[in-house]
């Protein structure tokens, strides 16, 4: 398992961590496989989406927002349900196909951890499955 470490600068922000795990994929020389990008924290998440255009990060954060959490009451005495509750909708794991040490990605995708609960240090763990 080889393991990125994300500092974020923002309370919510997603950051492109696709040019991380193309150099782990490539240094693996996996020629059929996937690789699993996980994230082992309760108020971030990993998706992907589209890398092109960087206003669609922000559409991401602004859709969520739009939940309207941050104006509700919860029980968590640590005040950051609304990040839990991201984290959860969001997903804190994605798996990528890999062929020939590259991974399919469509044209515009790119991998990105998902930060709700900021600014922190951030672990992703990814694993390749050959």
């Amino acid at each position: 398992m080889d393991i990125i470490t994300v500092k974020t600068k923002y309370r919510e922000e997603l950051v492109d961590i696709t040019p991380e795990v193309a150099k782990i994929v490539r240094s693996k020389n996996v020629l059929s496989g996937m690789a699993v990008i996980y994230t082992p924290h309760t108020t971030a998440a990993v998706t992907i989406n589209e890398n092109a255009d960087p206003a669609v990060r922000k559409d991401i954060i602004a859709g969520l927002a739009s939940l309207g959490l941050d104006e509700m009451k919860f029980s968590h005495l640590e005040g950051n349900s609304p990040a839990h509750i991201k984290s959860s909708l969001v997903g804190c794991s994605e798996t990528v196909i890999l062929e020939n040490s590259n991974m399919h990605l469509g044209t515009w995708q790119g991998i990105y951890l998902c930060e709700f609960d900021g600014p922190r240090t951030r672990e992703v763990w990814i694993k390749i499955i050959k």
